[in-house]
């Protein structure tokens, strides 16, 4: 009960992500005013919290799943998967210092900056989608050594 139980928690944690970064492509947009900065900013943090809940989830899952981390840790899409997922987060990083400096700054950002944030959001949801197709392979076996 434990596995399926953490698999689910796991998973719909991976959906609220996604769905924030959704959020974050639908708000952030040239000509965003304050009132949207500081929206964005709040949602923002949930992204983070998030992102740290399912590495915990996860990393737990795979110590104490039915499969055990001897399966997960000899496996290729299981570390293509962790590194996506922490390239994802390195990359969530300037937007998220973009959002706290322009909310404490109280000023319209510019276009070009806006820009910016947008296509390291992009990076992001393209990088994303390569996650379920790693987990899918690692479920089933593939990239065993």
């Amino acid at each position: 009960m434990l596995d399926l139980t953490l698999a689910i928690a796991h998973h719909v944690l991976i959906f609220a992500l996604f769905g924030v970064l959704v959020v974050e492509l639908a708000t952030v947009k040239k000509g965003m005013g304050q009132t949207a900065i500081t929206q964005v900013a709040a949602v923002d943090l949930w992204y983070g919290i998030l992102a740290a809940l399912i590495l915990a989830v996860g990393l737990i899952r795979a110590y104490f799943s039915a499969k055990g981390w001897t399966y997960y840790s000899h496996n290729a899409f299981f570390w293509a998967k962790i590194g996506v997922f922490l390239l994802i987060g390195l990359l969530s990083a300037p937007p998220t210092i973009f959002f706290i400096k322009t909310r404490r700054a109280e000023a319209i950002p510019a276009d070009a900056e806006i820009s910016r944030v947008r296509m390291f959001l992009h990076l992001e949801a393209v990088l994303f989608l390569l996650l379920p197709g790693f987990a899918a392979a690692m479920a089933r076996g593939y990239g065993t050594f």
